[in-house]
């Protein structure tokens, strides 16, 4: 793709100030990315599902400012200074400059807040760099001479969004979206998430996602490091065709409603990515005691119902249980009663399938 579509020079010098704001979800990777080459592009494609409740509302005010030599801004989570976000943010506004070249123009008051607790143990990456970057797309549209079409407005959203953090280009549109280039998916690519443009079965629709809060600990490793240890990776290549491999084979799943597959690719997904980080060198492991209590007693109940029930993992030791709305009240019960007592301070998150960002 030519990404020069995306170079941005031609919006009125004026003395702009306002305020816009987003709120954008998070999302949870159904066949997952795990290795990136430079620029944050993906080693293989994912696609996800994007969340409901789980979100970031962020708040950009931005004034016009003399000094255009250096980025000005100041970062606010909860209506309290964070001065230990700013590394991120200008290492994020560096690599999105040329994109947007009126980042020096203006100084920045970031206020942001998610809807579920910043110690929680969900990553806010996703949904708060999303957000970011739709803020910062409002701007160029209200800068630009140029009539912006919506798509347009997206696509370069979700490109900027992943400049920042990989998955957070997954997080602008719902309910499912692909990020990286797949032969079988029209439309996709390696630098920016779409839309799943194809059918998926009425079975899928408000799909339930449980997360069981395991424990609310930074990482001992973050994901940028894990990311970084797929380089050389003595299993790399045939992860990278496994994912690509199960993008094909969840087409089908997600048309005909083939829970038993959908359970089987999911879970297995799950379990790869886990295992990628235990066999990396220097190896490590992100999943705890009660992530693989919480597994066997999903994998017993599901043996003695038949229910479709099942889990999947992010890079940490939060269980997320996936469900039908079909289904949803036995299943519910079955985690209130049998789950949640393998959560830190009993607590865990109610969320369902989402369609992705709106500007406040």
């Amino acid at each position: 793709m030519n990404l020069s579509g995306f170079l941005f020079n031609n919006y009125k010098k004026t003395n702009n100030n306002g305020v816009v704001t987003w709120s954008s979800p998070s999302n949870i990777a159904l066949v997952k990315y795990w290795g990136k080459k430079e620029h944050q592009i993906p080693e293989n494609p994912s696609i996800s599902f994007t969340l409901d409740a789980c979100k970031t509302i962020t708040e950009v005010t931005f004034e016009t400012k003399t000094n255009n030599e250096t980025f000005s801004f100041e970062v606010f989570l909860d209506e309290k200074a964070k001065p230990d976000f700013h590394p991120k943010i200008e290492t994020f506004f560096k690599r999105i400059e040329a994109y947007l070249p009126f980042l020096k123009d203006f100084h920045f008051t970031i206020k942001t807040r998610n809807t579920f607790p910043h110690s929680s143990g969900i990553a806010s990456s996703a949904s708060g760099m999303s957000a970011l970057a739709l803020c910062l797309m409002s701007i160029e549209k209200e800068l630009s001479d140029a009539n912006l079409t919506e798509e347009y407005f997206i696509q370069k959203a979700s490109f900027l969004a992943r400049l920042g953090s990989g998955s957070a280009c997954r997080s602008l549109e719902g309910d499912l979206v692909v990020w990286g280039h797949h032969p079988a998916i029209k439309g996709s690519s390696d630098y920016f998430g779409v839309k799943y443009p194809y059918q998926v079965h009425e079975v899928f629709k408000n799909y339930h996602d449980t997360i069981l809060l395991v424990d609310k600990g930074e990482k001992q490793v973050s994901s940028t490091v894990g990311h970084n240890l797929m380089h050389g990776h003595p299993f790399a290549k045939q992860r990278f065709k496994q994912a690509v491999d199960n993008i094909t084979n969840i087409k089908e799943i997600l048309k005909t409603g083939n829970l038993e597959a959908f359970i089987a690719l999911v879970e297995s997904e799950a379990l790869t990515l886990h295992a990628m980080m235990m066999t990396s060198m220097p190896y490590f492991i992100l999943m705890k005691p009660n992530t693989l209590e919480i597994i066997n007693k999903i994998w017993a109940f599901r043996k003695e119902t038949g229910l479709p029930i099942c889990f999947t993992l992010d890079a940490g030791a939060n269980v997320h249980v996936l469900y039908p709305q079909k289904d949803s009240e036995i299943i519910y019960e079955f985690i209130k009663t049998q789950l949640v007592g393998y959560c830190q301070n009993g607590h865990y998150i109610c969320d369902r399938i989402g369609f992705g960002a709106k500007q406040l």
